[in-house]
């Protein structure tokens, strides 16, 4: 690794238990943690979402540099705001890529966090399943789980809205997919994820994993599957850690479509073993009353009390889209970067939100040092001679976090 790139609480009341007996107001335990009535406390963890340089393939795609301060620098400025928690995405493909690379880089990021006093979940992140499926910007699975399947041809799409996407996941979701030797799939991203946990695990400033980011669902089948999913996985990472362990809301988020959006079927993705077990979700919208967002936003809560677990906006911004036709000729959402905006008083009202609703914590999306569209993704730019620039969003974020102090 070159080390240059690498210069230096929806309300829940949250409170671990080492013994198993609860005795507060009239506070539920759920999964080891304590919910308390809804309206009296902040999140625990308030903070963005940032990608890396070698834990993410964006490095290969586009020529943006990497300041020799990124994670120093950052970390000095995400505290100087207020916040305290890094949802830090990365990627199983990147780990594939270069691993001593990859385990360098998160020894880093975990050692600035301490020094910096932030709070990490060290998130598996997936976008359009991987870059098999969709060269151009999927990334996530690596590229061994596809190559021996002509179910789903290199660059066929890895969207919910692709057949090969569809066929890959069911055939994940059924635990068929192995690698080019036959090695069983789940069993290769837990020893995986394990190589991460036993990375970063000791570190203070660690709070825990996500299993899998965003999974897609094809069927109305494939919910309790996922249940399976995860307790397998949170079963293998509990043989190396006792921290946090987050899983994921599945795509598409849809309530006409037929494999059933609903909270009930969200909470059976739950892994039986809920201690210290998180359940996130994404939030892209001003929640509204009676709005489409508001609507997600209230089955996402309901999820949590089904499930029995504290909930976390993994990550959170605005986004409008327009009705495009694609290439293929068929209608697709195309983000709208002019109408897709953040004001101050709209951070204001989603971080109020937060508070009142009850979650564990949240992310926004995101902290980047790639140009990314809207701009209202980002918190940051970086010059062409890698300095590190806050935008307008930063000191929104900051400004509505100093008030809700």
């Amino acid at each position: 690794m070159n080390n240059k790139h690498f210069g230096h609480t929806l309300v829940f009341s949250i409170t671990i238990f080492i013994i198993g007996v609860y005795i507060h107001g009239t506070g539920i335990l759920y999964g080891g943690y304590s919910q308390d009535a809804v309206g009296d406390s902040t999140p625990r963890f308030e903070g963005v979402n940032m990608r890396g340089l070698y834990t993410s393939l964006q490095n290969a795609r586009f020529s943006a540099p990497f300041p020799d301060d990124y994670y120093d620098t950052s970390f000095r400025l995400i505290s100087q705001a207020g916040m305290n928690h890094i949802r830090y995405n990365f990627y199983w493909e990147a780990y594939e890529k270069n691993p001593l690379s990859f385990m360098e880089e998160l020894k880093h990021v975990s050692s600035l966090a301490d020094k910096w006093g932030l709070n990490v979940i060290y998130d598996n992140h997936q976008f359009h399943t991987s870059s098999w499926l969709n060269p151009q910007g999927g990334t996530g699975f690596p590229t061994y789980l596809f190559r021996n399947n002509v179910s789903y041809p290199y660059n066929s799409g890895g969207t919910p809205s692709d057949t090969s996407a569809a066929k890959w996941w069911t055939d994940w979701w059924d635990r068929r997919i192995n690698d080019v030797s036959g090695r069983d799939g789940w069993t290769l991203q837990a020893e995986f994820l394990k190589k991460v946990v036993n990375t970063v695990d000791n570190n203070p400033s660690t709070v825990g994993y996500e299993i899998l980011s965003e999974p897609e669902v094809h069927s109305a089948d494939q919910w309790k599957k996922i249940g399976k999913y995860n307790t397998f996985m949170v079963d293998k990472l509990r043989e190396v850690t006792k921290k946090d362990i987050i899983f994921s809301m599945a795509i598409p988020v849809d309530f006409k479509s037929i494999i059933g959006v609903n909270a009930q079927n969200l909470a059976n993705m739950a892994p039986v073993n809920k201690t210290n077990v998180i359940f996130k979700f994404s939030m892209y919208g001003l929640a509204s009353r009676d709005s489409y967002q508001e609507q997600r936003l209230n089955m996402f809560v309901k999820t949590g009390q089904l499930a029995e677990v504290p909930v976390y906006i993994g990550e959170w911004n605005n986004v409008i889209r327009d009705k495009v036709m694609n290439e293929k000729g068929d209608f697709d959402y195309k983000i709208n970067n002019a109408t897709s905006d953040l004001n101050q008083t709209s951070l204001d009202t989603l971080i109020k939100k937060f508070s009142d609703i009850g979650t564990w914590g949240w992310a926004f999306w995101s902290w980047n040092y790639i140009p990314t569209a809207p701009p209202n993704f980002n918190l940051i730019t970086v010059t062409s001679d890698g300095n590190i620039q806050a935008t307008k969003y930063y000191d929104m974020i900051k400004k509505s976090i100093s008030n809700m102090t």
